[in-house]
C-alpha cells in the first residue's frame, strides 16, 4: 500500500484532470528535452545530449517550464490547454523545492487577470477542502486577498516600489534598509520581498499578489491603465507561493529584447565558458509564434506544493513516490 500522502496525491491529479475536462480543456504533454530550457535569470537547467541515428549531436536542455512549448500550441489554435508537466530546476533542494517536480500549467484564451484569479479559485475550491493546513499555516479558501505589489510593499515594508523604480539607494531608504555593496534596485526588491512581504501572505485566506512593477514582468504584458505595472499575479496559500500568473504579452519584439536583457543579466552573474553550458539559444520558434498568438492569460501552479496541501504534510519529498535528493 502507498503511503496517505501519496494516495492523496493521485486523487488529487485525477480531480484536477476532471475539473479541466469539465470546462474544454484539451491536455497536452510537450517534449522536456528542448534547445531552450527558459530565460529565467536565476534558474539553472539541466544540460543533455541527444544523438541522432547519424550520429550528429545536439545540445539540449531539460525544461525548466513548459510555457515557450504551450504558447506555440496556443498561436497554431489549440484553444484552452492544460499540461501537468515534469520539469527540471537545478541546484534546488529544500522542504519545499525539488530540483525534478510536477508543473501544473494552463492557459484561456481571452481571459484577463480577474478570470484567471476567479479560475483558480474555483479549481483551488474543486480539489481541496474548504480550509487547510500545512506547515502550520491554515487558509480558508471561500475568500481570497487581492493586493497589489505597491501596497504590499507599503502595507508591510513601509516603501514606494513604484515611485523608487530602478532607484536601489532610494527604495533602500524608503524601506529603512541599508543598501549592501554591489546591490541594485532588483536585487533589493526581492530581499525586501522575500524577508519583509511573503511572510505576511497567504494566511488566514489565499492571496493574489497582483500588479509587478515592469521591471518584474517576464513573460506579462505591461497593464495598460498604467505602464508601470504589468499584468502578473502571484499566489499564496498556507503562508507558500503556489502559483506564478501572467496576462501573457503577444509583442514579439517587446519579448525578444527582454530575453536580450535576462541573457546579459545571466551572463553578467553566473559567466560564460564556466557556466556549467548554461548558455542556450534564443527560442526563435516562440518569437515568431507570438504575433498569432490570441490574447490569453495563462498560470503555472506548483503541483507538488499543491500535494502538500492537500495531504498536510509539511514536506515536499512526503508527495514524492522516489525523491531524488
Amino acid at each position: 500500500m502507498l503511503p496517505q500522502p501519496l494516495l492523496r496525491r493521485a486523487r488529487l491529479a485525477a480531480a484536477t484532470r476532471a475539473f479541466f475536462a469539465a470546462r474544454g480543456f484539451v491536455e497536452v504533454e510537450t517534449a522536456y528535452a528542448v534547445k531552450t530550457p527558459g530565460e529565467e535569470v536565476h534558474l539553472r537547467a539541466f544540460a543533455t545530449e541527444r544523438e541522432a541515428p547519424d550520429g550528429t549531436r545536439t545540445k539540449l536542455f531539460l525544461h525548466t517550464s513548459p510555457e515557450f512549448a504551450m504558447k506555440r500550441l496556443l498561436a497554431a489554435g489549440s484553444g484552452p490547454i492544460f499540461q501537468l508537466a515534469r520539469v527540471w530546476r537545478n541546484g534546488e533542494g529544500s522542504e519545499l523545492h525539488s530540483p525534478e517536480f510536477t508543473m501544473l500549467e494552463w492557459y484561456v484564451p481571452g481571459f484577463g487577470m480577474g478570470e484567471l484569479i476567479e479560475q483558480t479559485m474555483a479549481l483551488l475550491r474543486g480539489v481541496l477542502p474548504g480550509e487547510v493546513t500545512c506547515r502550520g499555516v491554515t487558509t480558508r479558501l471561500d475568500d481570497a486577498e487581492l493586493l497589489s505589489v505597491a501596497e504590499a510593499f507599503r502595507r508591510y515594508a513601509g516603501a514606494d516600489v513604484l515611485g523608487t523604480a530602478g532607484d536601489a539607494a532610494a527604495l533602500a531608504a524608503s524601506a529603512g534598509e541599508r543598501l549592501r555593496e554591489g546591490e541594485g534596485w532588483e536585487d533589493l526588491f526581492f530581499r525586501i520581498l522575500l524577508a519583509r512581504v511573503e511572510p505576511n501572505l497567504g494566511r488566514g485566506r489565499a492571496t493574489f499578489l497582483t500588479h509587478w512593477p515592469a521591471a518584474q514582468a517576464a513573460l506579462a504584458r505591461r497593464d495598460p491603465a498604467d505602464g508601470r505595472v504589468a499584468e502578473r499575479f502571484e499566489l499564496f496559500v498556507c503562508g507558500m507561493e503556489l502559483a506564478n500568473a501572467f496576462v501573457e504579452l503577444t509583442d514579439a519584439a517587446e519579448q525578444r529584447a527582454r530575453f536580450a536583457a535576462d541573457r546579459a543579466r545571466r551572463q553578467a552573474i553566473y559567466g560564460g565558458a564556466d557556466d556549467g553550458g548554461q548558455n542556450w539559444e534564443m527560442d526563435e520558434a516562440l518569437l515568431a509564434a507570438l504575433p498569432r498568438m490570441p490574447a490569453c492569460a495563462g498560470i503555472a501552479l506548483g503541483f507538488d506544493r499543491l500535494a502538500m496541501i492537500a495531504a498536510g504534510v509539511d514536506d515536499v519529498r512526503a508527495v514524492l513516490a522516489l525523491p531524488v535528493f
